[in-house]
């Protein structure tokens, strides 16, 4: 088989540059090593930002969302007994939506069938050969039989944990990363929302995030040791520490329930650079990884499609590789100032275990400044909106 592109990974990222492409022509196949069900039974975000909303409508998958999503102007901050609103709308004339990710790519797969994309899913065994040429293919085995695809260009889209990123030599990447000394316990509960925006909470116990899916399904994080097990926290003994690191009005109001899916994801700030090797370009979680604070994940990765589609287009259409040669750059500025918000958010409101007593004032000062500053809720408004492509 030969297509122009080919796409390794059928999570959000993989399917959106598909659907990109394939409306202007240009053939593609992805390649997913799970099944559809799995993909699509993967609990991820729900946030995103005006760049991303509109990529979605670019692409002709934004109805449904436009339809069900929740527009966000704002979000509340707390810590200990301070309380304050961000108001994104007023600040930047912009907003997010919560939309989850799951919906985003149960969408783009009814618009691959839709439009008949080739998805291969159960594809083991997935090698990339000869990216560094003029002539790159893969080869992959389904059903106990190996298959090769000859392609201009592979879009890795695969994760962190996928082929794509390892097959750039050690010679060519560098890799920067930071490990954070804690985790996040999360629980969705089909319970309301206990507020109409999202709250990020610190205490002195912790981290605590209030977030949503819907009106009736809800998520919420408490910052815990990466020694715990999520098989650890009972639902009642979450629900007790949730309450006591967020401010007391909503702890009052907060609707409980049984725990539809619970987890702990450990945290962590990744890049690797550069983010193309010949004719391989990593998207995404096989690029990057930035930790949940300020939502930045699946965001970072529409980023990374923006430049990588519009770059194809201008190879296939206007005969100029300027896109292409310099998609590294142009992802990583943008990639390093996401990074930047997602490590300083972190920072300013989880508890570290070296932290002393000159930290926390520290911490503290910056919360009463952000409180105080316009200005400064200006800057962490345009960058949880989400900054310019």
């Amino acid at each position: 088989m030969r297509v122009q592109v080919a796409i390794i990974g059928g999570g959000p990222s993989g399917l959106l540059l598909s659907q990109l492409l394939h409306r202007k022509g240009i053939d593609t196949i992805v390649l997913e090593r799970k099944t559809r069900e799995y993909v699509l039974g993967r609990i991820r975000a729900g946030i995103l930002e005006t760049g991303f909303v509109e990529l979605m409508r670019e692409a002709g998958v934004a109805e449904r969302m436009d339809k069900e999503c929740f527009v966000h102007d704002g979000t509340v901050i707390s810590y200990g007994d301070i309380e304050f609103g961000i108001n994104f709308k007023e600040l930047t004339g912009s907003h997010v939506v919560v939309y989850g990710q799951t919906e985003v790519t149960r969408d783009l797969y009814d618009a691959r069938d839709a439009m008949g994309g080739k998805i291969v899913f159960n594809a083991d065994d997935i090698q990339i050969h000869g990216a560094d040429s003029d002539t790159p293919y893969v080869t992959y085995q389904a059903d106990g039989t190996g298959h090769r695809i000859d392609c201009d260009f592979v879009a890795g889209c695969d994760g962190f944990h996928g082929v794509s990123r390892q097959t750039i030599p050690l010679t060519v990447r560098r890799e920067y990363e930071k490990v954070y000394p804690f985790g996040w316990l999360g629980v969705l509960s089909e319970t309301p929302p206990v507020h109409d925006e999202l709250i990020y909470a610190g205490s002195e116990r912790g981290f605590a995030l209030c977030s949503m899916r819907n009106e009736n399904l809800s998520r919420y994080y408490i910052q815990c040791s990466l020694s715990d097990s999520a098989d650890d926290w009972t639902d009642q003994a979450f629900w007790q520490e949730l309450k006591r690191r967020i401010p007391a009005q909503y702890a009052a109001t907060l609707i409980t329930g049984p725990s539809v899916e619970k987890s702990i994801a450990a945290l962590r700030s990744f890049v690797t650079e550069p983010m193309r090797w010949g004719r391989l370009f990593l998207c995404g979680d096989a690029a990057h990884i930035v930790p949940p604070t300020g939502a930045k994940g699946l965001n970072t990765a529409a980023s990374d499609i923006h430049y990588l589609h519009n770059a194809l287009l201008q190879f296939y259409e206007d005969h100029d590789s300027e896109g292409i040669d310099r998609y590294s750059e142009k992802a990583l500025a943008r990639i390093w100032k996401a990074e930047r918000f997602s490590w300083s958010t972190t920072n300013l409101l989880h508890r570290f275990p070296e932290q002393n007593g000159f930290d926390l004032k520290m911490q503290k000062a910056d919360i009463d400044f952000l409180r105080e500053n316009k200005e400064a809720q200006s800057v962490f408004a345009q960058n949880y909106v989400g900054l310019p492509y």
